[in-house]
């Protein structure tokens, strides 16, 4: 790609011009080119050029894309050093300092450079930490599909691939879109394998307690499939991700009057969980029956008669549950509710339901044929 320089110039007057420029800015640096070529002068360009990040002038954008220019233009053995050196000092920036300017800088290198070069790496963590920094998340690539190709084109190691996802993970959680971080963690979790899955403790249990803190996501039993998760078993956090997965509100509630102070640890509202728990509890409920009497649901749910139905209101809201009230009965009429946990029960109903429709709609067809041969 083009991007934007002082003038037309050859590359080695070009080096002269930023020289000048930096040393006018009271950077410590000779306005002299160097004798060992042009990466060594930009070595020494990037090392100065902090002093002019910092300054309101018109021209910093020229200057800094200059030194963009020059770099897109070395060798790829040459840049590598380089380009790591310029993110260092564009990330160094003071928070709130210029970012879009420091995002367009390293925007212009990001896609400046050969799709396959490895170093894009670095630049496009860096794009990542300073989107984070001014909420500008949305402006950088950030799709799954995108992000496992870069992960084989740049051929990065397994450090590295978790480096990434977690950077995009955390930078998605700051600018509140919280289902695709859910999905970016989902996947961080899932490149884990048995045998270094004790090393994504930390990023377990933050996905956990995300999972649970989210007042809209309520099905969460795939957790329960991921190595490090799986890790976690035998500890409280573990305990508490099975209850909110398939068990119902009072096993909530027994463990939270046993274990109140690690509840508030994690940092979870008991009433938000409590809110959560009986959703789901409903939702088991409303799979099992399609007739739910209100006397049930006050004791199952462990609420008032006056609060029935705004809770039940509340739950169709969700789409978790359709379903609607008699009041003359005192009871509730389920029409659909999804499950919590969807494992081989589950594909065996829904395999037993297609079959039946399947020889449903044979049997209308034949009878239809013999009314009409012609059908």
């Amino acid at each position: 790609m083009s991007v934007p320089a002082f003038i037309d110039i050859t590359e080695e007057d070009q080096a002269l011009e930023l020289r000048a420029y930096l040393k006018a800015k009271g950077a410590d640096i000779s306005e002299e080119n160097s004798e060992g070529g042009l990466h060594v002068d930009l070595s020494q360009i990037i090392e100065a050029c902090d002093v002019c990040l910092k300054d309101d002038d018109k021209d910093v954008e020229s200057v800094m894309n200059s030194i963009v220019s020059l770099l897109l233009i070395l060798e790829t053995e040459k840049q590598e050093a380089l380009i790591e050196s310029l993110c260092e000092k564009l990330l160094k920036s003071r928070e709130g300092e210029r970012p879009s300017l420091r995002m367009q800088l390293l925007s212009n290198l990001f896609h400046g450079m050969d799709e396959n070069t490895s170093v894009r790496y670095t630049v496009f963590c860096g794009l990542i930490k300073v989107a984070a920094t001014c909420n500008a998340i949305a402006f950088i690539p950030t799709d799954l599909d995108q992000v496992r190709k870069w992960v084989i084109d740049w051929n990065l190691t397994t450090e590295k691939k978790h480096t990434l996802l977690r950077l995009v993970y955390e930078a998605l959680v700051d600018c509140k879109k919280s289902d695709a971080a859910a999905k970016v963690m989902v996947e961080l979790l899932g490149s884990y394998t048995e045998d270094n899955a004790s090393q994504a403790r930390v990023d377990a249990h933050r996905c956990i307690v995300r999972a649970l803190k989210d007042p809209n996501t309520f099905l969460i039993d795939h957790l329960l499939t991921l190595k490090p998760v799986r890790f976690l078993e035998g500890e409280l956090i573990h305990d508490l991700l099975t209850i909110f997965v398939s068990a119902k509100l009072a096993a909530y509630v027994k463990f939270y009057q046993s274990n109140k102070d690690f509840i508030d640890s994690l940092g979870l509202s008991h009433e938000q969980n409590m809110s959560k728990m009986r959703l789901l509890t409903f939702m088991g409920m409303a799979v099992e029956f399609k007739e739910i009497s209100f006397d049930t649901m006050q004791q199952e749910l462990q609420i008032g008669a006056d609060d029935v139905e705004a809770f039940v209101i509340d739950a169709v809201r969700t789409k978790m549950v359709y379903c609607k009230i008699d009041q003359t009965q005192r009871k509730v009429v389920v029409s659909h509710s999804t499950h919590r946990t969807f494992g081989k029960q589950q594909w065996q109903q829904l395999h037993d339901s297609l079959s039946s429709w399947k020889a449903n709609l044979a049997a209308v067809k034949t009878s239809l044929q013999a009314l009409s041969p012609s059908a």
